[in-house]
């Protein structure tokens, strides 16, 4: 676009464009429960060791007032810190509305993964009490594959998604054992007695502000999730935060998971996509 290629003029349009969709996809993750993967993975070893059950409803309406604001000046912030060089063109809603046409009217695929998706979205926001996102989420795969929108082969073929589906059963049972045994608990309370002394709010934006920034020495949130958040979660379940419920401590940490991509180019799984394009640095993403 605009003669803006990662071999030629990356920062002339091609590297904002590049670094904001990053950026939007670590705000958006967050947002929805179904957002991001470990997401689910968070729930589940939230009510493994606290007995909390989070609905889709909650933790979007915890996350919404934060997220729609970042979400809204997540633009104009890389506009000033990674600025364009192209700053104005008149050719582009020419380019946008050739692009559309050349794209055609909605195929039949299309129109029947828009109603799956929102019949989905209905599913998870309002029949919680009697369907599981995990069963809702399969009926919705089993529909795709029913309806033709996607082929079997294209299931089997996303290793990726039957990696993370298989390992979240192994991960869970192993974080609710390790609280079940105490060995969780012995962790918090030690780390507990080095932080003692200061306000338990204090506190608990400490714990927060850690297991975001020890991101940084992993390549997965997923691995981070199953590492690092039963010890934080039990953490902060012993501190008496006045004001503050279980709940609140428990969204607070699972509301960090996806912001955490911005941290390194690998700190998610699609930082290797968006840095691989050639378009942004990983010096200039430092700064």
């Amino acid at each position: 676009m605009y003669d803006s290629s990662a071999e030629k003029e990356p920062r002339k349009i091609g590297a904002y464009l590049y670094w904001t969709g990053l950026t939007a996809t670590c705000v958006t993750s967050p947002l929805f429960m179904t957002g991001l993967a470990p997401n689910l993975l968070a729930l589940s070893i939230v009510e493994n060791i606290t007995d909390i059950q989070i609905s889709w409803m909650e933790w979007l309406w915890g996350f919404l007032p934060v997220g729609l604001v970042l979400f809204l000046i997540t633009p104009l912030v890389n506009y000033v810190l990674y600025p364009p060089s192209q700053k104005r063109s008149d050719d582009m809603p020419v380019w946008a509305e050739e692009q559309i046409r050349q794209q055609g009217p909605l195929t039949r695929k299309e129109l029947t993964m828009a109603l799956l998706a929102v019949l989905a979205l209905v599913l998870w926001i309002f029949c919680g009490q009697w369907l599981s996102t995990t069963t809702a989420s399969l009926t919705i795969l089993c529909l795709m594959v029913l309806t033709g929108v996607v082929s079997w082969s294209d299931v089997i073929g996303h290793k990726q998604a039957w990696n993370v589906f298989v390992w979240f059963a192994t991960l869970v049972t192993l974080a609710g054992g390790l609280a079940k045994v105490g060995f969780l608990q012995w962790i918090a309370d030690n780390v507990g007695l080095l932080i003692s002394g200061y306000p338990p709010l204090t506190m608990l934006v400490v714990i927060v502000i850690c297991f975001f920034l020890l991101h940084y020495f992993f390549a997965s949130i997923t691995a981070h999730v199953t590492a690092l958040l039963p010890v934080f979660l039990t953490l902060a379940m012993t501190m008496t935060v006045s004001g503050l419920s279980a709940l609140q401590a428990s969204l607070m940490l699972c509301f960090s998971l996806g912001l955490m991509g911005v941290i390194t180019p690998y700190a998610a799984g699609p930082e290797p996509i968006w840095y691989g394009a050639g378009f942004i640095s990983v010096k200039a993403s430092g700064r």
